[in-house]
């Protein structure tokens, strides 16, 4: 194993970038989902 591997600071600093790049694909998605979504109805009230 590398040496800057064997710091547990490393762990915990690939860890969060992980958790950051899952994150913003499923942020991505949702976004991308609510945008192609068709727009609702206009309810017109007068």
């Amino acid at each position: 194993m590398p040496v800057w591997l064997q710091n547990e600071g490393a762990w915990i600093a690939i860890g969060v970038s992980l958790l950051f790049i899952v994150a913003g694909v499923l942020i991505h998605r949702v976004i991308k989902k609510v945008l192609q979504a068709p727009p609702p109805p206009e309810n017109k009230r007068s």
